[in-house]
Order: structure tokens, then sequence, then C-alpha cells
């Protein structure tokens, strides 16, 4: 129901992101989805990858800012108004999505998101049959 996800911490500036990018090409590991939130002086990449502990790893020994989380990420048909339906269950169970992202995998959308109650977010998905992807899914 949950998969691993990196925050990683960069300056905007010319070259951090490069940097991060360079670092998972030379270490093998493939990005699945990522996003970017900036600030005037720093973003927060947030990526979904293939290895996502070792990623963790690669770039903490390189010095970068780095935090390992796990997210919700569920599967939804790919139709209008599918993530419109799921953020409504989470609506009307009174939880808060603190952020959430989305992209297409074998063609069915997938819906990335934190919520600020991890326990009643689980208990929703689950009482609302709402389908969940893996970590080993999403490779």
């Amino acid at each position: 129901m949950t998969i691993h996800q990196l925050s990683i911490f960069i300056e905007n500036k010319a070259g951090t992101l490069l940097r991060v990018l360079e670092l998972f090409k030379e270490a093998q590991i493939q990005l699945v989805a990522s996003t970017i939130a900036d600030t005037v002086e720093y973003g927060i990449y947030r990526i979904i990858c293939s290895e996502p502990s070792r990623a963790y790893q690669v770039l903490k020994d390189a010095g970068i800012s780095v935090a390992l989380s796990d997210v919700f990420a569920i599967t939804l048909d790919n139709e209008p108004g599918r993530a419109a339906d799921a953020v409504k269950v989470l609506h009307d169970a009174g939880i808060g999505i603190t952020y959430m992202y989305s992209f297409l995998l074998g063609g069915k959308g997938i819906l990335v998101f934190r919520t600020d109650n991890p326990e009643l977010t689980r208990e929703a998905i689950i009482l609302n049959s709402l389908s969940f992807i893996s970590e080993k899914e999403l490779v």
C-alpha cells in the first residue's frame, strides 16, 4: 500500500539537479517518477526509483541531503475523473492530503500521495477497495 520515496533537498543553482541524476546514472538506478517543488533558494526533488534504499545511500555518501519516506501509491483506471473519485474517498474520510503527484505506468494511472493521517488512510483504502501498487510492480 505504501512505497518508498526519496526527498532530496537541492539548491536552486545550475548543476545541482544534474549532479543527482548523474549519481543515479553511475549507480544504474532507474527513475520511475519524479517531481520538483521549488522555492527561491532550494527545491525538494521527490523521486520514486528502482532501488530506493541503495539510492538513498548513494546520495548520502555523496553528501547530498536526502530523506527516505513511505508514501501511498494507488492505481487508477486511465479514465477522466478517477483521481477525483480517489481524492473524494480520502476527503470523505476526513483525511488531508499533504502533497500528491501522478504518472502513467502500463496503461494505469498511479497516484502518489502523503496524508496527515496514515492509519486512517490505510483504513479508507481498504474499506473502499482502492487498488494499490507495490515497489516491485513499479520497475
